[in-house]
């Protein structure tokens, strides 16, 4: 990862982007792809399509721009603000941290409150709906003045740099995956390649899968491989029944079953045995939790496929990934897609 890579993904990351607030991500990854692609479109919603004209088949690489986060719901007459979910947000991980309510006039800084351990009597976690932000106001009308009802917000960002280049973060669900998406088109477009390739920014993944439901319905790819965080299961704390095999540094999880399309897993498998490139394998027997749900379904089927990247504490603001892994995924991808005309997309029955 050189200079310019790395500082488009911190840019992605340092950009808050909860769900159905995607607007400054989208805007740094259509300045970022601009650079590299023929065109770039967006539509009513802010999905954003960066565009390799070429011929048939059309393949595309997305990943979601939107975040977990919470939302102003109501502000009460002592001018705490109460909150409830965007997306899902983890009621263990969240009294106690800093905070930005991101208002149209800019961030306002805030903490979630947490009785002080001395006093407390109850160490059950608080639900999300029974939390609540101090901004400092004194008063519901001080609070009015400066937040309204609908206003997202997201912790405080950290970016750590770890032993063995690895990082932590909020959010790296899915910024890393909308990263990998642009590089997957900036590498594949150094290749030249034959077919029409796609690198897609979705907007509201951890609320449904909506954006991508949309793209898939407006693309009609002949092929679509959805680019996510999946859980790494190699901490002491994974509970026995969740284990998956999956390891920070092991390298792209490439999914099977249910929603993942078989010939093309095979073609990206295929393509990182000849690259060199290790990949793990993951059982999804039925969704799959990522985009690929909301597209293989769209237009009659379209072959889509999840592959992920190793993630530890998802849905924290302390999330982990190896940058090697993240290349490494870039590069399999984009070799995919330079040579996406040789697989065939389609079942044989």
């Amino acid at each position: 990862m050189d200079e310019r890579q790395r500082s488009f993904l911190e840019e992605l990351l340092e950009t808050p982007t909860p769900s159905g607030y995607e607007t400054p991500g989208q805007r740094a990854w259509v300045a970022y792809v601009s650079e590299f692609a023929d065109t770039v479109h967006t539509d009513e919603y802010g999905n954003a399509v960066a565009v390799l004209e070429g011929g048939d088949p059309e393949v595309a690489v997305g990943g979601h721009a939107d975040e977990i986060g919470l939302i102003v719901r109501d502000i009460d007459e002592s001018g705490y603000l109460r909150v409830s979910r965007i997306g899902g947000a983890d009621k263990t991980v969240s009294k106690g941290q800093h905070v930005r309510v991101h208002t149209a006039d800019g961030p306002v800084a805030g903490v979630i409150g947490q009785t002080a351990i001395h006093i407390r009597e109850d160490d059950e976690p608080t639900e999300i709906g029974n939390q609540f932000i101090d901004i400092g106001a004194d008063d519901q009308e001080t609070a009015a003045e400066l937040v309204d009802r609908g206003d997202p917000v997201t912790f405080v960002q950290t970016i750590s740099e770890f032993e063995g280049g690895k990082i932590a973060a909020r959010g790296l669900d899915n910024r890393v995956g909308t990263w990998v998406a642009a590089e997957t088109l900036r590498r594949a477009a150094t290749t030249d390649p034959t077919a029409t390739v796609y690198a897609v920014s979705t907007v509201q993944e951890e609320v449904g899968g909506r954006g991508a439901a949309m793209v898939g319905f407006d693309l009609d790819p002949d092929a679509m491989v959805a680019v996510d965080v999946n859980n790494a299961t190699d901490t002491p704390d994974s509970p026995g029944e969740h284990t998956s095999g999956v390891e920070l540094g092991g390298g792209p999880i490439v999914s099977r079953g249910g929603t993942n399309h078989p010939r093309l897993g095979d073609a990206v498998r295929t393509v990182a045995a000849a690259e060199d490139i290790d990949v793990q394998l993951q059982a999804t027997g039925g969704r799959t939790g990522t985009d690929a749900d909301s597209v293989f379904t769209q237009r009659g089927g379209i072959p889509s496929l999840s592959v992920g990247i190793p993630n530890r504490y998802m849905h924290t603001p302390v999330e982990t990934i190896d940058l090697e892994d993240l290349d490494a995924v870039a590069d399999l991808l984009g070799a995919w897609a330079a040579r996406a005309e040789e697989f065939e997309y389609a079942v044989d029955i």
